[in-house]
């Protein structure tokens, strides 16, 4: 709140201002979060609209005092009973109660749309010709909230589930972790014991990512760690990258670490400990000092609707460097060998949606380039449903990504995918800039049967 006759102004938890981005570019306006003075007062502040990664301490000095914005009184609105239990069932969202970023928004209304085309149509390919704009249609979605079907517990999702926007977990409360080589700065919150959130730097073992409070208790624990890769059975190995299958039951201890460390990287989410239900699938460089973990997903045991990734995550110092796609290819050469299609779960947050959108549209850009035409020179025809089989996406991401790409148009009673010469030529830069990708040869791995709870 602002006093102005007396010259003097008070800032306050809830207050919102403009403060001068970190770079220098401008204003932005931002709630305060959080207050602390260690001789020199400093604000936790989330910028409107942007991601909460972004949100940091800043001195008085970057804040426009002129327009501060005393906080609003809280409304209070009857609450239905399905309003308790309602959850997000995603590994990679960042939604929830907060406002959503403007480059999620785009992107995550491409996904709420479908077409409508049969699957088994087959659709003739044009490569090289102009195209047009196809009218997208919105899907429609069920809005079932019978209060006596409310489930009374969050399902279980990647060994995480969505938490309430409190004030607590709004705010990163892990300084810096050193990681191996790496001294990381955390995104969001992760649920760390309380006393080690005090520390300057949090240090994890790269190897069985037990968390210590100081160099020299790392130092220690690193000299007797019997571990020099991720527990459990190595499925993939192509010169200096491997992929690890972790059981979440067998390894829990390691499971519940990966979690608490994939936490400060990954928004509006809390960590379930009951890894059980779950399998992680760590991928690794391999030096002389052993196996370096790059990033890793998760998947159920069991997906009703054949999930074939719960949570996905590429650690911030390997991040646009392809691993994030490599990681993506993988899970989808695990579903080819299980002979089915699959998707993540979703809503898929901003960053998520980005690499998957990216990865989708590599993927069947690429078949649909590699097309020849038939023995009589007629234009090479292909349905949804082979492309799907073919490359292990579902039928609605494949529907999607056409849709996203405006690739589909209707043409004298049938839908023709046109490609542009432009859009071939943006397709041969981007497959250039994958140098790395997954080898099926180099797979050694045999799908196991989770309906037998005993295997569990």
């Amino acid at each position: 709140m602002v006093n102005m006759a007396e010259g003097k102004v008070e800032i306050t938890e809830g207050c919102h201002v403009p403060v001068l981005l970190p770079n220098g570019d401008g204003w932005h306006s931002a709630e305060v979060l959080s207050i602390k003075d260690n001789g020199r007062p400093l604000y936790y502040i989330h910028y409107e609209d942007y991601n909460k990664r972004l949100d940091e301490w800043v001195p008085l000095e970057r804040m426009d005092l002129s327009k501060l914005e005393q906080p609003k009184k809280d409304v209070k609105t009857p609450v239905k009973k399905t309003d308790t239990a309602v959850v997000t069932t995603s590994r990679l969202v960042n939604g929830g109660s907060r406002p959503e970023s403007p480059e999620r928004e785009i992107y995550e209304n491409g996904t709420m749309q479908s077409l409508g085309l049969s699957n088994s149509g087959a659709m003739k390919v044009h490569i090289g010709a102009g195209g047009g704009v196809f009218a997208n249609r919105k899907r429609k979605l069920d809005e079932d909230t019978d209060s006596q079907d409310v489930p009374t517990a969050p399902r279980q999702t990647g060994s995480m589930v969505a938490h309430h926007d409190d004030i607590i977990t709004r705010m990163k409360n892990i300084n810096l972790i050193e990681f191996g080589r790496w001294r990381i700065k955390p995104w969001y919150f992760s649920p760390y014991p309380q006393e080690l959130t005090s520390l300057p730097i949090l240090y994890i073992c790269e190897y069985c990512l037990k968390y210590l409070k100081s160099a020299k208790c790392l130092e220690r624990h690193l000299a007797k760690c019997l571990y020099k890769h991720p527990p459990g059975n190595e499925i993939y190995r192509k010169d200096k990258l491997s992929v690890f299958e972790i059981d979440g039951r067998k390894n829990k201890q390691y499971a519940q670490h990966l979690c608490l460390l994939a936490k400060l990287f990954l928004d509006h989410k809390t960590l379930y400990f009951d890894t059980d239900p779950f399998l992680f699938y760590c991928m690794c460089e391999q030096d002389l000092r052993g196996y370096h973990l790059v990033g890793f997903f998760s998947k159920e045991k069991e997906s009703a609707e054949d999930f074939n990734v719960a949570c996905i995550l590429t650690l911030p110092p390997y991040q646009r460097k392809g691993y994030g796609k490599l990681l993506i290819e993988f899970s989808y050469e695990l579903s080819k060998v299980e002979g089915k299609t699959g998707s993540p779960e979703k809503p898929l947050s901003d960053l998520g949606l980005l690499s998957y959108r990216s990865y989708w549209s590599q993927t069947i850009l690429e078949i649909l380039l590699n097309m020849k035409p038939n023995e009589s020179g007629e234009r090479p025809c292909i349905t949804i449903n082979e492309i799907s089989e073919l490359t292990s996406i579902k039928k609605d991401d494949v529907i999607s990504t056409l849709q996203h790409l405006n690739l589909i148009n209707y043409y004298k009673g049938q839908y023709i995918i046109t490609l542009s010469e432009e859009q071939i030529q943006t397709q041969e830069r981007a497959m250039a800039k994958r140098p790395i990708r997954i080898d099926p040869k180099c797979l050694h791995w045999q799908p196991k049967d989770w309906s037998k709870r005993g295997k569990w």
